[in-house]
């Protein structure tokens, strides 16, 4: 049913939880896995001490996907890649999604409402809408666990 399974992240325990739903996906369906870190370049001050500021994020990203890369191995995920992207992080996403023929996207959510998710917005909620394929939201420990 699923041959490629998309797993954007951002480090968060939210997205610690989606992995592990992934892992359990890719594992009952023999699916690649492709872990997706997007520094989101529109979040970062443009000022003298963005290199630093960019350079700092892309080291994060890099580390929180060999993590995540590292957990599916020992999983025994046989197909699984990492890559760290720059952008609108919705907008990489969905274009990874359609460049790489994902058939499942699975992301962690961490489930605002309220003020806090209109000011904040969602990437989840972005992609959710726009995904052309079916994406599995899986809900983060909230803010009270």
């Amino acid at each position: 049913m699923y041959h490629r399974i998309l797993l954007p992240t951002d480090g968060s325990e939210a997205s610690l939880a989606a992995l592990d739903h992934a892992l359990d996906l890719t594992g009952r369906f023999d699916a690649a896995l492709d872990v997706l870190y997007v520094v989101d370049t529109g979040a970062l001050p443009l000022d003298a001490h963005s290199r630093a500021l960019f350079d700092a994020a892309d080291q994060a990203a890099r580390g929180t996907v060999a993590d995540m890369v590292d957990r599916a191995e020992r999983r025994g995920v046989e197909r699984v890649t990492g890559e760290v992207r720059e952008g609108s992080p919705s907008e990489v996403v969905l274009d990874y999604a359609a460049d790489h023929d994902v058939d499942l996207v699975v992301m962690g959510t961490h489930a605002r409402t309220g003020v806090e998710r209109y000011l904040l917005g969602s990437v989840t909620e972005r992609v959710l809408r726009a995904s052309p394929v079916p994406v599995l939201t899986v809900r983060g420990p909230s803010e009270s666990d």
